[in-house]
Formats: structure tokens, sequence, C-alpha cells
């Protein structure tokens, strides 16, 4: 099976045999660029994850920790911000359910570390790029950032929320 994933590190089914296996992966460069694009980072300047396999009838469990050091781009000062992951993973590998396509149904939070497989085939690459983006800050800040934001009127959280809204209140009254 060809695959298109930036990061792809397919391991059959079939020889599992369910024994608990262990992996480390580690992105080359050509992946790392291709995981920068995707996730739209400066730089990723490594990735690793360390990860123990077992199966359970037909589920296969992943759990392990991932790394990864890159540079993210901040949101006010648009310069690099060096960003070093550290994340414990736990992926189940379930097959792919057979579901009518008008039915609806719902996740519940223990399901959102679910990936399907096809009975033949689970794609560990990609379970890990997947938990690397759910780490990455999507509003990642510069030390400069604040006084950046400051000077151009965006309020802080601790100004924009309820009791930054009173002290405003209580200043104006003062005041007066």
């Amino acid at each position: 099976m060809v695959t298109s994933n930036e990061f792809s590190h397919e391991l059959k089914i079939s020889e599992l045999g369910g024994q608990m296996r262990s992996i480390h992966l580690s992105a080359d460069p050509v992946s790392r660029a291709a995981l920068a694009k995707r996730f739209d980072l400066a730089a990723l300047e490594s990735l690793d994850a360390d990860v123990t396999i077992t199966t359970v009838g037909t589920d296969i469990v992943a759990t392990g920790q991932l790394t990864a050091k890159l540079d993210q781009i901040c949101v006010a000062t648009r310069e690099p911000v060096p960003v070093n992951i550290s994340e414990k993973i736990s992926i189940r590998f379930i097959p792919e359910p057979h579901v009518d396509e008008e039915a609806e149904f719902e996740l519940a939070a223990e399901d959102c570390d679910v990936m399907f497989h096809d009975g033949q085939l689970i794609d560990l690459g990609e379970a890990v790029a997947q938990s690397l983006g759910l780490a990455i800050d999507p509003y990642p800040r510069s030390s400069d950032a604040d006084v950046l934001l400051k000077a151009a009127g965006v309020k802080g959280e601790d100004e924009s929320g309820p009791f930054g809204v009173l002290a405003s209140l209580k200043e104006k009254l003062a005041k007066k």
C-alpha cells in the first residue's frame, strides 16, 4: 500500500502476532520538512517517538512518548518561537466500523485517541504526526508579543475577563 503521509511507518497487523513490541521512530529531514509545511511551522528540527505496541483482540494499542524540537511563528511579532515538546501518547487502533452514512453518532472523551485500521495495516508514523499536531500551541507567542499587543491596544486576559472589567469600572468610578 502506497501512502502520501509525510511520516508514514506502516505495520502489518498480521506480523504483530499479539506480542508486545517496542518501536523507535525518528523523522528524517524530508519528513520533517513536509510535516513543518503541514503544521505551518518555521522549522521542525527533530521528531522522535518511542512506542510500545500491544494487541488486544482486534485492537492495537500504541503507548509511549514523542519528543520534538520546532520553531513556530509568533502570532504577534512574526518572529520564530523555539519550542520543545515532550508528550505522552496513547492511541487505540480499532477496526474501521461499518456504519450507515445517514446515522448520527457522538464521540466520548475516550474515543478521541482512536484511529481506524483496515484489518491489514496501521500507520504508526501518521499517528505520531497527528499527536504532534495536537501538541502544538495554536497561538505561539514570543517574549516580545505581550508588549507589542499592548501597544497595539489589544487587551490581555487579565484585562478582558470579568475581574478586568470590574477593575476598569473601579478606575472609572475613582476618577469621578
